[in-house]
């Protein structure tokens, strides 16, 4: 590449993450300037420049050089299928905002495929985000499945439902886990696993083609927790043992090994195993509470799939 090319990539890689910061990220000029080190002048110049070469629409459409960084170090570390590193938005910026758009690429990739696929789902608000920002498309080819439930132990439903939304996109036949996250005890769980409706879509979760998680942290802020299914109570207890992070509401320590919980005995939900290339895990999840229980599921293969940002794959790469 010449010192020109070289220049004008730099310039582009400039330009596609002011306009970032501009349209996604909601900054203003000033805010942009501040952010990137800039005048206000040089960033209004950089967000007209990504406009006019067409590199950012809804999407960015220009991938940043320290994005694929990232993106090829986390692949060799991790032995990864699938990565996806987006341009960071800033402190205290919802990073859900930034990976949304990728995170419904990769749903569209597979979408797209013509032949039949089993597609695995979790909850959260980043899945929610991949579905709000899912182009509708026709794939009826498709069956979409739940790994977990929707209901708390009081009846309550959480508000980052995931499988209803992206069936009414995507016109697939979908099949909800007919079951509450967690139970009261060991012997009902086993009571409704013993129905036939619940087994069928088990059995339909356990074959997934590919899947699609969140990946909750056990922190303070536990999604667990401020969901509903877990009382500040059960968090404390659970950390005490190690408890580092949490996919499809089964809790995991720091080396991604599930723990002996008698929580994790109540779920009624699938738990993902170990992921192979032929049945990738997706990981769909960004911030500093995530990068211990991101790093743990990477470590362990629980994901071999990862859609993040700029500062939480510096943060994974760091540990």
């Amino acid at each position: 590449m010449s010192l020109t090319s070289d220049m004008d990539a730099s310039i582009d890689d400039q330009a596609a993450r002011a306009a970032w910061l501009y349209y996604v990220g909601g900054l203003t000029q000033d805010q942009i300037a501040s952010e990137m080190g800039l005048s206000r002048q040089r960033a209004q110049r950089l967000v007209s420049r990504a406009v006019a070469a067409g590199l950012i629409h809804v999407r960015l459409n220009h991938h940043l050089a320290r994005c694929v960084e990232l993106e090829a170090a986390l692949r060799a570390r991790f032995g990864l299928v699938r990565c996806r590193v987006m341009p960071g938005l800033g402190p205290s910026r919802d990073p859900v905002r930034s990976i949304a758009p990728a995170a419904a690429e990769e749903m569209e990739r597979v979408l797209a495929e013509n032949g039949s696929r089993v597609i695995a789902l979790g909850t959260g608000r980043a899945l929610r985000g991949m579905v709000d920002a899912l182009s509708p498309v026709e794939a009826p080819q498709h069956r979409l499945v739940s790994l977990l439930g929707n209901i708390a132990l009081d009846g309550s439903a959480s508000y980052f439902e995931v499988i209803m939304r992206l069936a009414e996109k995507v016109r697939a036949p979908h099949y909800p886990m007919p079951v509450p996250v967690l139970v009261d005890s060991v012997e009902e769980n086993r009571t409704l696993q013993s129905l036939g409706a619940v087994r069928k879509v088990r059995g339909l979760a356990q074959a997934a083609d590919v899947t699609f998680v969140g990946v909750g942290q056990m922190s303070e802020d536990a999604p667990l927790m401020t969901d509903g299914f877990l009382t500040a109570d059960e968090l404390h207890e659970i950390q005490r043992v190690g408890a580092a992070g949490e996919v499809a509401g089964w809790i995991y320590d720091r080396q991604g090994r599930y723990l002996d919980l008698a929580l994790n005995a109540r779920l009624t939900g699938v738990r993902v195993e170990i992921a192979t290339p032929e049945r990738p895990v997706i990981g769909i999840a960004a911030g500093e509470a995530k990068i211990v229980a991101l790093r743990a599921a990477l470590t362990s293969g629980i994901i071999n799939g990862l859609v993040t940002d700029e500062p939480t794959a510096a943060g994974i790469l760091a540990g």
